[in-house]
């Protein structure tokens, strides 16, 4: 690997970057060089300090120990500011606009500026500047009218526009649709051919193998190895699992065998079922669907269709406009006692991330451990460390705060505190996004054996997720269904991608 030289240094060298927070060390000696023109994808499991090192390199953390080099200059960054003003900008997976202003507002937003805009001639320098890259946003609509895709290219907007030369981008696919990726890459081999640098951090290893020029693995804080993707690809061009195990420290399959289940029992009935979002609008629109005991049922869909509002309503955390949901026979309000739920939100639906691991064990199996006002510890703590066990939780105590447990780990604890419930129905909304390659195939594992004993609704806008697990997929757009297609139809599966984009084409 080039390196540069003194006359054309490397966009980005860090050395020996430390970084330590109170109950763990992030990054352990970190060596990273970007070059000038190049896509240079992190890869790292859950906790392997991939974002840590980039909130160092966009100034929102300082190292510990260590240095940063950018074109050669010694720089020290005490605030975001300081790197934008150095041509170093980060997208975050969590989106940083205002959502009731327009676009042009949100690009020139933090900038400094005259006290009167010219809004005219900004709109039009953002909209030209939008041709330019091939963004397609209309620079006048306001936020919440976009879709999520839309809103990820108004952040890239506003790097571009304020001349940034190193974008790092924080899984930036986790909420796109197939086409919307491809365009994604389109925007980012654009922007690289200019001479801009790209940091892409993902799980996704088949992107990681498409886009990148070099490829940076993390392990524990540590770099496992710096390496080019085509070296990477086995003879029949397959992706390797070399890069895989260099993730996690093991083999990792993620093709997983699914059994198929054959029953005829409806469990859940939903029928011209609507419900109105937070603004008032009708979020979902007549949906209706059955789920089979035994069967895993998706609804798969960019985020921001209806699915939350959807799962909401089944949940009892949301009233229903009109239609009718029945589980067993039963109306779905009258038996929720029956059902485990697996949040997308993990830290504020799905834990309590200041109680202690046990305490969050508690949650929603403390009917089996309560003996009028006497609660049942010690029996409690033997089965959370049989489930700790069980489904190889790392938590070195079951009074540590559930804050300190990695992603991928307090989502292992939400999951086996769910199964334990041992329910009729499972929902599980977004189980495997934000996890690393590891963390998906044990939960996708632990989702298979699961279906044997109930049904699962399974909420995701993970196309690889939904083939691999389910037996039946709605497509949701704009709170309607779209179609309804067996994951044994090769033919429906193609439609899927123009689906979730809202174009129903001919079947």
């Amino acid at each position: 690997m080039s390196f540069g030289s003194r006359e054309n240094p490397p966009a980005v060298i860090m050395k020996g970057i430390v970084k330590k927070f109170p109950e763990v060390v992030a990054n352990r000696g970190v060596d990273f060089r970007l070059l000038k023109g190049e896509i240079h994808s992190l890869l790292g499991e859950n906790g392997a300090g991939k974002s840590t090192l980039m909130n160092i390199l966009s100034g929102y953390y300082q190292p510990d120990a260590g240095e940063i080099f950018v074109n050669g200059e010694r720089v020290v960054f005490r605030s975001p500011r300081d790197a934008l003003d150095k041509g170093i900008g980060m997208i975050h997976q969590h989106f940083q606009l205002v959502t009731n202003f327009t676009v042009a507002e949100n690009i020139i937003l933090g900038m400094p500026g005259p006290i009167r805009l010219n809004m005219a001639a900004l709109e039009k320098e953002v909209a030209e500047l939008s041709d330019r890259y091939g963004l397609a946003i209309n620079s006048r609509a306001r936020i919440w009218e976009l879709s999520v895709g839309e809103q990820q290219r108004v952040e890239i907007l506003r790097m571009l526009y304020r001349k940034v030369n190193i974008l790092i981008m924080d899984e930036p696919t986790a909420v796109l649709t197939p086409q919307e990726i491809e365009q994604l890459f389109i925007i980012m081999r654009r922007i690289k051919k200019e001479g801009r640098s790209i940091v892409f951090i993902t799980h996704k290893l088949d992107e990681v193998l498409e886009i990148s020029d070099y490829i940076t693995v993390l392990r524990r804080g540590k770099v496992m190895s710096t390496i080019r993707p085509e070296k990477l690809r086995e003879k029949d061009g397959v992706i390797s699992t070399e890069l895989a195990r260099m993730m996690v420290g093991r083999e990792v399959i993620l093709e997983i065998g699914k059994e198929s289940i054959e029953t005829n029992n409806t469990l859940l009935a939903v029928e011209n079922l609507s419900v109105r979002g937070d603004r008032g609008e009708l979020a979902v629109k007549n949906v209706a669907f059955s789920l089979k005991k035994g069967e895993i049922f998706a609804i798969l869909g960019v985020a921001g269709n209806g699915q939350r509002e959807l799962v909401e309503a089944l949940v009892g955390l949301r009233p229903k406009e009109s239609g009718q949901v029945l589980l067993d026979g039963e109306d779905i309000a009258t038996a929720l006692e029956k059902i485990a739920y697996i949040p997308e939100d993990r830290t504020g639906l799905g834990s309590i991330p200041d109680m202690v691991v046990l305490e969050n064990f508690a949650l929603t199996l403390r009917g089996r451990f309560s003996k009028g006002p006497f609660f049942r510890w010690k029996a409690l703590e033997r089965l959370a460390q049989s489930l700790v066990s069980q489904y190889s939780i790392v938590a070195p105590s079951l009074n540590m705060k559930a804050r300190q447990l990695s992603g991928g780990n307090l989502q292992k604890l939400i999951l086996a505190r769910e199964f334990a419930q041992k329910p009729l129905l499972l929902i599980a909304e977004q189980p495997t996004r934000g996890l690393d390659i590891g963390a998906t195939e044990e939960i996708w594992r632990a989702l298979l054996r699961l279906r044997k004993h109930c049904g699962i609704l399974l909420v995701s806008g993970d196309l690889k997720e939904v083939l691999s697990l389910a037996d039946n997929i709605l497509v949701i757009f704009r709170g309607q269904v779209m179609d309804i297609i067996s994951t044994q139809d090769e033919e429906g599966l193609e439609r899927i991608g123009p689906l979730m984009a809202g174009v129903k084409g001919s079947k």
